[in-house]
């Protein structure tokens, strides 16, 4: 089959010949029709995430089943699937709770193993994650929601809980941010907006951003500030979207009292260990979580706001493009401000 491949961490990705993929015992193999190219697959290829080399990225995948294990008793050839980009194993405490994403021994397309940015990708514990995916909604819809869109949604809904009126900040406005932001008008917020640049203010303005500020010259007491302001007082809700320090600090400092933090942007090196502003937290009595995806179980409140016409994550499609095409997608993720909405890999089937 066809795949998309990177031998080593920051060379060139290229559309290579591999062999298909084996399919695991208690999983399926799923013949992609549509995956997006994410940033977290751009860490991986840079090394910030140490991932098996050579590696096939991709890790939002809708697709059909094309071949299922011997274990597996809830798939058949031919089901229309997408699945949460943390697989847990299934046979764990977490897994049992219904908490994959929290598995300490999840399987991760793209990280873990070969991704989707192929013809076809395997998939472990397919009773515990596949998602059957409404006709309703098409491939490459599906897709866009695997990481970014599924991300935010939970992030903004069960560690968030914002409600009708609350004022939800978000800080930086690429694929989840600005999944984000559509999340939160959907549900009644005031959003206001977060971004260094003109482009991605815009495309969150154009989603129902009630307000926006521009923090390309300013730092994280600064632009805390100018949230608290358009606010009166500070958001309900506050996330970080983008993954920086700064962008951290920002949206707890921009909290008001009893607020919630949610980190949805992965932080790496230095920039990992922010100085969270703890006699604040403490004081005003800040909530902080940490949201890493969404899993199987809690697709269906997120599948049935697309059936009603809700959320449109079709509108955060940015461009549509072949498989040949993904690498130079991926390699131009080196610009932090490349494109305002997301890109999806589209294979005929």
């Amino acid at each position: 089959m066809q795949a998309v491949v990177y031998a080593g961490y920051g060379e060139p990705p290229v559309l290579s010949d591999v062999p298909e993929p084996e399919c695991p015992p208690d999983g399926v193999v799923v013949a992609v029709r549509a995956t997006g190219v994410c940033r977290s697959d751009w860490h991986a290829w840079k090394g910030h995430e140490q991932v098996p080399l050579p590696q096939i990225p991709g890790h939002e995948l809708a697709g059909v089943v094309a071949e299922v294990g011997p274990e597996v008793t809830r798939w058949q050839p031919g089901a229309r699937v997408t699945v949460p980009f943390v697989c847990g194993c299934g046979r764990c405490e977490y897994c049992a709770a219904g908490e994959a994403q929290v598995c300490p021994h999840q399987t991760q397309p793209g990280f873990t193993g070969p991704g989707s940015h192929a013809e076809r990708v395997a998939l472990h514990a397919a009773d515990l994650n596949l998602v059957a995916l409404p006709d309703a909604v098409g491939f490459t819809a599906a897709a866009s929601l695997g990481c970014r869109f599924a991300t935010a949604f939970r992030a903004v809904t069960a560690h968030g809980r914002v409600g009708p009126g609350e004022w939800l900040a978000v800080h930086g406005c690429g694929g989840v941010g600005l999944s984000a932001v559509q999340i939160g008008v959907a549900l009644g917020a005031r959003v206001l907006a977060v971004d260094v640049a003109d482009a991605p203010l815009e495309a969150a303005r154009s989603l129902g951003a009630r307000a926006v500020v521009d923090s390309a010259a300013s730092g994280p007491a600064e632009t805390a500030a100018a949230v608290r302001e358009l606010t009166g007082g500070g958001a309900h809700v506050s996330l970080d979207a983008f993954g920086s320090a700064d962008t951290c600090i920002s949206s707890v400092r921009g909290l008001r009292r009893r607020g919630r933090h949610v980190q949805v942007g992965l932080l790496f090196g230095e920039g990992a260990t922010p100085p969270i502003p703890m006699d604040v937290v403490t004081a005003q009595e800040l909530e902080i979580y940490g949201s890493h995806g969404m899993p199987a179980r809690d697709y269906p409140q997120l599948l049935g706001m697309l059936a009603d016409g809700g959320l449109r994550p079709e509108e955060l499609i940015g461009e549509t493009i072949g498989l040949a095409e993904a690498p130079a997608a991926l390699a131009a993720m080196d610009a932090p401000t490349a494109g305002t909405g997301m890109t999806v890999v589209d294979l005929p089937g």
